[in-house]
């Protein structure tokens, strides 16, 4: 069986809202509330893999998005032990999300990277601005 889900990528794309050096304000409140989800015990976890940005939910390239793998405890994401239970993902793909280490800093807890996203809403950088254009253009699925 193939993973309908590809792994995470090497590292965390630029906007990943994980990320320690990503501006805040990128991504609308509604993602970066998604990302405490994750930090609850794993019983109240969202049951569905958090997946990289960069790509329309629904677009064959989608993949696991690498922030959530490297910042979370993978042996406790509710998610993926259902996606794995579910055949959503192979054995190979479960195995690279368990063995993740992001080469780049991550925030240590969803919370932790949610505040910082957060506080940046209203008062986007020119940084963040830049990389709300890339995204727009990049995503046919968002409005």
């Amino acid at each position: 069986m193939a993973s309908s889900i590809r792994p995470p990528a090497p590292r965390p794309c630029e906007s990943c809202p994980y990320r320690r050096d990503v501006p805040a304000g990128i991504w609308a409140a509604e993602e970066y509330d998604k990302l405490r989800r994750y930090d609850a015990d794993t019983p109240y976890q969202p049951p569905r893999i958090f997946q990289c940005h960069q790509n329309d939910a629904d677009n064959d390239s989608r993949r696991i998005c690498a922030g959530w793998a490297g910042c979370h405890d993978t042996n406790n994401l509710l998610a993926l032990r259902l996606a794995i239970l579910q055949g959503r993902v192979d054995t190979a793909t479960h195995q690279a999300v368990a063995d993740y280490t992001s080469p780049v800093p991550l925030f240590p807890t969803g919370n932790d990277a949610a505040d910082h996203g957060l506080a940046g809403l209203d008062t986007p950088t020119n940084h963040a601005r830049r990389l709300i254009e890339k995204i727009s253009h990049t995503r046919q699925d968002l409005p």
